[in-house]
């Protein structure tokens, strides 16, 4: 039985390093890269980055499957979606990349770094009032791994950091949660800076628009590193010109690339960043894929499931 790798070899790590690392984690497990599947019954697992269902092969010894990508709505509704279990590999603690994404987003959107980087340019000598952190709330959209941490960070440095998730979860002196529609308002009317960790759904998709720019306090800023389509850009470019918002800094687009002739480029309260908070070495991915073929050998679950029917 073996496993088969799609992709992850073309965008994260050569062949012969995902073979060096799986030999240290997994001996025993032979492994094979796309489209080089030998014998289609001998795989057990597959592990991918957006793969293209519609060019698999039936698998019928097929265990679970293991997505790179933190995104999975383009697959979690193909018809050819093998029905086995799928689970995301990313770690149990948050990966520290993303942490220091997040948290030098906030710091420099908070310290103004934007406004004093156009004042250089026109040369000017800006002295401006200091906000501090005790001043600045930071709300968190999606309250998963990926954002505790960062939102843990945030706290240590005297930020006042809320979280707003889709169903009831138990609250935590340290980290405030307002959950579902009724609560959003709420939530982001004590915003400051928000932060978009969200997953992409049908209830998701669009969130950031002008209803819901008009709930955030005057000159409140945005840091997306959710996924492109939670954010209308339209209304975004609208909110920043009336002062509704004063900063963005957009780390996930739609469409990726960003064509060249939208006017977020030019923007000058914006940040455009090529979708880069987090670049998993090949170590990392083959470390969490072990200890979930692990997990099962031992008659457990995926440690990261995705719930397919709520597309996370």
């Amino acid at each position: 039985m073996a496993l088969l790798i799609i992709n992850l070899d073309k965008v994260i790590g050569s062949a012969q390093a995902f073979r060096e690392a799986f030999a240290a984690q997994l001996p025993d497990l032979p492994i094979r890269f796309w489209p080089d599947v030998g014998a289609a019954q001998d795989i057990e697992y597959l592990a991918f980055m957006h793969p293209d269902l519609n060019q698999f092969p039936a698998f019928p010894n097929l265990k679970a499957m293991f997505s790179r990508a933190a995104g999975v709505e383009d697959i979690v509704k193909h018809p050819k979606l093998p029905k086995v279990p799928l689970g995301k590999v990313e770690p149990p603690d948050g990966d520290p990349m993303m942490t220091e994404y997040v948290v030098m987003h906030v710091l420099r959107l908070h310290r103004d770094m934007p406004g004093y980087q156009a004042a250089q340019a026109r040369r000017e000598w800006r002295r401006v009032p200091i906000v501090r952190p005790e001043q600045r709330r930071v709300g968190f959209l999606g309250f998963g791994m990926m954002a505790t941490a960062p939102a843990l960070v945030l706290r240590s440095l005297g930020f006042k950091v809320s979280a707003w998730v889709r169903s009831p979860r138990e609250a935590t002196e340290e980290v405030p949660r307002f959950h579902g529609r009724d609560q959003l308002e709420a939530f982001l009317g004590q915003t400051d800076i928000a932060v978009c960790l969200l997953p992409l759904t049908p209830q998701t998709e669009g969130i950031f628009c002008a209803r819901t720019f008009a709930m955030m306090p005057r000159g409140a800023m945005l840091i997306n590193v959710g996924r492109g389509k939670h954010v209308v850009d339209a209304d975004l470019i609208a909110a920043l010109d009336s002062g509704q918002l004063s900063y963005a800094a957009l780390d996930a687009l739609y469409p990726e690339p960003l064509p060249q002739d939208s006017p977020l480029w030019a923007h000058p309260q914006v940040t455009i960043m090529p979708h880069v908070a987090r670049r998993p070495t090949v170590n990392q991915l083959v470390r969490e894929v072990a200890a979930n073929i692990r997990s099962l050998k031992r008659g457990g679950r995926l440690l990261q499931e995705v719930d397919v029917a709520q597309g996370y």
